[in-house]
């Protein structure tokens, strides 16, 4: 009982019943226009001619149709629908309608906006005013044996007792009308005044996009401070064992802790120069293999990793963005090793190309001296990402006769989907 009660008078409720109520009222205008052209036709002067008043409205009715292909219509029929039906926004466009499709959906819910509202906002003028003598009949027609002029079944006992039950009947059937109305156009309102499929299709590849670049953001991230901090904490490591024996190595480590911060902190510009409308002036590009790698591999060995690469292509010769790619998966590659493998590991690299494609192998002994990083798992993921999105492929896990080699694997075709 309680929740059909709200559905019929819940906050919910009498706020759609506004919305209708506006909706007779915008009907209006049109009714008395549709009265203007109907009168000299009809030859009929009774304005409160009921079969006139239904002429009037229908012919108002497509008036509104028309005059609904206004800009502004769209925008504030959504607005007053967000509002007063609740519906959520994003299921409503906002703008004007400027499509065929638009339009014609623009017109059709503004008709039936105008349409019911104009009748339940009649329903709404002439019911309780007839529910209230029906509902007080019989205390008047007791005091003073009249009948205000009703019919003459009311001379009947039965029917003046019947009379308040039939007024607050119509009460609550004028509430449930009203009630159902506007759920009616609250469930039809994101049919009609919804976003087309292209407007879908749209909101969708921006999304997508917007996505794409918040990935993007976190693989450079993840890849070049990762890589920083694993190559700068190793080289810090290994320039503490041996402060006293070897001041040589310290000044070297040192060197490289100085310079792969400095390249850190220009990479970080240029991955948070994406976040900015353009790429602000004179931040750093992004590293790439042909320009690079060799530095790269110098920070790595400074702290203390046994790295042999061996390049059997020509870095130069690759595109740009394959290059930019390449190189961040020879990083995290790198700092993978350095990370799970420990500082002192032998890591071998090869680059070549093979088949129209670029070939990637870190390879490593397995160990279990060094343990893992907590949380780790993301450096394995945004290479596999990077592959997928050039087109290429992964295979990571232990390799070798007996399982001894941790062997990451990537093919990169030269040219495809980037």
């Amino acid at each position: 009982m309680r929740g059909f009660a709200r559905f019929l008078l819940g906050r919910r409720a009498r706020q759609r019943w506004i919305h209708l109520i506006l909706g007779g009222a915008l009907a209006m205008p049109y009714f008395l226009v549709g009265s203007v052209i109907l009168g000299p036709v009809t030859g009929s002067t009774d304005l409160w001619s009921f079969p006139l008043q239904l002429a009037s409205f229908g012919v108002g009715l497509p008036i509104a149709a028309v005059t609904s292909l206004f800009p502004l219509t769209r925008p504030l029929e959504s607005a007053a629908v967000r509002w007063l039906c609740g519906v959520d926004a994003d299921r409503l466009a906002l703008g004007p309608a400027r499509t065929r499709d638009e339009k014609a959906r623009t017109a059709a819910w503004f008709t039936l906006h105008l349409g019911v509202g104009g009748i339940i906002a009649g329903m709404s003028l002439a019911v309780p005013p007839f529910a209230a003598v029906l509902i007080v009949l019989p205390v008047f027609a007791g005091l003073g044996g009249t009948r205000l002029g009703l019919p003459e079944v009311f001379d009947h006992t039965w029917a003046l007792a019947l009379a308040p039950v039939v007024g607050v009947a119509s009460l609550v059937a004028l509430a449930g009308c009203a009630a159902g109305c506007g759920a009616l156009l609250a469930r039809w309102a994101p049919v009609l005044l919804g976003p087309s499929p292209e407007d879908r299709l749209a909101a969708a590849e921006a999304r997508a996009a917007d996505l794409a670049v918040r990935n993007r953001l976190a693989r450079e991230l993840h890849d070049s401070v990762g890589h920083a901090l694993s190559a700068v904490t190793l080289q810090a490591s290994a320039a503490r064992r041996v402060l006293d024996s070897d001041p040589e190595f310290v000044r070297e480590a040192l060197a490289a802790i100085e310079d792969t911060t400095r390249r850190t902190v220009g990479e970080l510009d240029a991955v948070l120069g994406v976040l900015r409308e353009g790429d602000a002036p004179g931040t750093a590009p992004a590293p790439t293999l042909a320009a690079d790698l060799d530095g790269l591999l110098s920070r790595t060995r400074a702290g203390g990793a046994r790295v042999t690469a061996t390049v059997d292509a020509d870095p130069g010769a690759l595109p740009p963005l394959l290059s930019r790619e390449a190189y961040r998966i020879v990083q995290e590659g790198l700092s993978n090793a350095l990370r799970h493998a420990g500082g002192r590991v032998a890591v071998e690299v090869r680059i070549a190309v093979a088949d129209g494609e670029l070939e990637i192998i870190v390879e490593n002994p397995v160990t279990c001296t060094a343990p893992s990083r907590p949380g780790g798992g993301h450096g394995l993921r945004g290479i596999a990402d990077r592959a997928r999105l050039l087109g290429g492929t992964t295979t990571a896990g232990t390799a070798g006769p007996a399982g001894d080699l941790w062997r990451l694997h990537v093919r990169l075709p030269m040219k495809g989907p980037a």
